[in-house]
């Protein structure tokens, strides 16, 4: 995660005209500049969507603001493939019989009755499974 100067250096990186703020052209360059690609019209709807003040430009707090919408995603996209790999049943839950067959995999020898009471832990609608919003809870 990024700290408060490390955006501050992004944004003045990124602010060519060095009026403080990124506009859409700003914004596209400095994407292209680290390798990726995006329209104008999607810079322009970043910009139109995280702007807080209606300038058409973001401001460091909008920068931060994106900044940190982009770490979350990252994290969401990790949880869910850690998730994936103990939903072995592809249910869309771990139960407890899968996390013991990935535990048995990882070298980790439980019993059912371990399983269960490890699931239990974190099992917020006492269903007997975690699905993947009570993992993201534990995993917090």
């Amino acid at each position: 995660m990024m700290k408060g100067g490390e955006y501050e250096r992004v944004l003045r990186h990124l602010d060519e005209d060095g009026d403080g703020k990124i506009s859409a052209c700003e914004l596209r360059k400095g994407i292209g500049m680290v390798g990726g690609e995006v329209a104008m019209r999607e810079a322009e709807m970043v910009i139109e969507a995280l702007d807080s003040d209606g300038d058409g430009l973001l401001c460091l707090e909008d920068l931060v603001e994106m900044m940190e919408g982009v770490e979350e995603e990252e994290k969401v996209k990790d949880l869910r493939e850690a998730f994936d790999l103990y939903d072995t049943e592809r249910c869309g839950f771990i139960t407890p019989k899968a996390l013991k067959r990935m535990l048995k995999k990882l070298g980790e020898f439980t019993s059912m009755d371990q399983c269960r009471a490890m699931i239990a832990r974190f099992d917020l609608n006492g269903d007997g499974k975690l699905s993947f919003e009570e993992f993201r809870v534990m995993m917090k």
